[in-house]
């Protein structure tokens, strides 16, 4: 039996980070290998040309699985039956511009974006907001579609969770496979906190704590933090434009988890609406450490959280609430 078709829709299509990232999703990375999908594109007028040229090389590649895509304009078109919705679309922030002004301009991409997935997406909708500020980008998503149930609204932080495994996996000369359950909580910003304290490395003598390989808790408490936290700006600087091929990636790891599962006794990080967990405010999209199954998320609880940890999570809260603050003056 051939799976039923998924539509997928990509904002910002004709960008980096969405040239990489179409080929990936019509190769089966984010949702299997034997999943059809429909491509659904959107990107504003002005990269109507340059959106076309990647429809043409998706039809150029004969991807097996790729069975239609729809390249438009029109944010009802985009929109309209998608199953899944990874909006990379942006405003980025450009030099000599304020938060508020960024805020202002993605405030109202993102209303007319989340009316649009509101009115026309397929029920049971999932969303993934890639483009920054992300966590607050989804919020008001979240607001604008009341309909999509809060849980299918999440962000992107596998990104930098993916970089916290490999600054680890680089530390200790291991393969970026054998380390798990590394967390970045709150915002994917320069205030995330990634922890690595309920982490383990797989060893030819059973799991072991990274905390008791790296033996270096002064590593662990700055530089490894500063590392992650930053990266975004060193590969900005080394390649003069930002991250596309991690964030594609790492766009399809956190479907395809939250799809079809994570595997047993392992956690990713999500950006996902708070219920309050950890002290943490509710109401805010905030990056927790989730299992999956069944197509849901769910937030790992009962986990230890030292004064070092507290007052991180606490740091990055803030931040948040107060981003939620300045995007709803922006609505005013």
């Amino acid at each position: 039996m051939a799976k039923e078709l998924v539509r997928v829709l990509v904002t910002g299509a004709a960008g980096q980070i969405g040239y990489a990232l179409v080929p990936m999703i019509a190769r089966g990375v984010m949702l299997g290998s034997d999943q059809p999908v429909i491509l659904h594109m959107l990107d504003i007028p002005p990269a109507a040309e340059a959106l076309n040229g990647v429809k043409m090389e998706l039809v150029d590649a004969a991807f097996p699985l790729l069975k239609g895509v729809v390249a438009t304009t029109d944010v009802v078109e985009a929109c309209t039956g998608v199953n899944v919705a990874v909006m990379v679309g942006g405003f980025p922030r450009k030099e000599g511009m304020e938060r508020k002004d960024v805020m202002s301009k993605n405030v109202s991409i993102y209303k007319s974006q989340a009316s649009a997935l509101e009115q026309h997406a397929a029920p049971n909708c999932k969303v993934l907001v890639v483009a920054n500020p992300a966590n607050t980008n989804a919020l008001i998503l979240k607001e604008f579609a009341p309909s999509i149930p809060a849980k299918n609204i999440t962000c992107l932080t596998r990104l930098d969770h993916n970089r916290a495994l490999g600054q680890i996996s680089e530390r200790l000369n291991v393969q970026v496979s054998d380390v798990k359950n590394a967390i970045i909580w709150g915002n994917h910003s320069s205030t995330q906190y990634p922890d690595v304290n309920h982490a383990s490395v797989k060893t030819p003598s059973g799991e072991k704590p990274v905390r008791e390989l790296v033996k270096d808790d002064g590593w662990l408490n700055g530089e490894f933090i500063t590392t992650v936290q930053q990266r975004g700006a060193a590969i900005i600087k080394a390649r003069k434009l930002s991250s596309a091929l991690s964030a594609a990636s790492a766009a399809c790891d956190h479907i395809r988890d939250w799809v079809l599962g994570t595997p047993e006794g392992t956690w990713v990080s999500m950006g996902v609406y708070s219920d309050g967990s950890y002290n943490v405010p509710s109401g805010l999209i905030y990056s927790f450490p989730v299992t999956c199954h069944n197509g849901d998320w769910k937030i790992v609880q009962g986990l230890a959280i030292d004064e070092f940890s507290r007052k991180k999570l606490d740091l990055t809260g803030a931040e948040l609430s107060e981003e939620k603050e300045l995007a709803y003056s922006c609505l005013s």
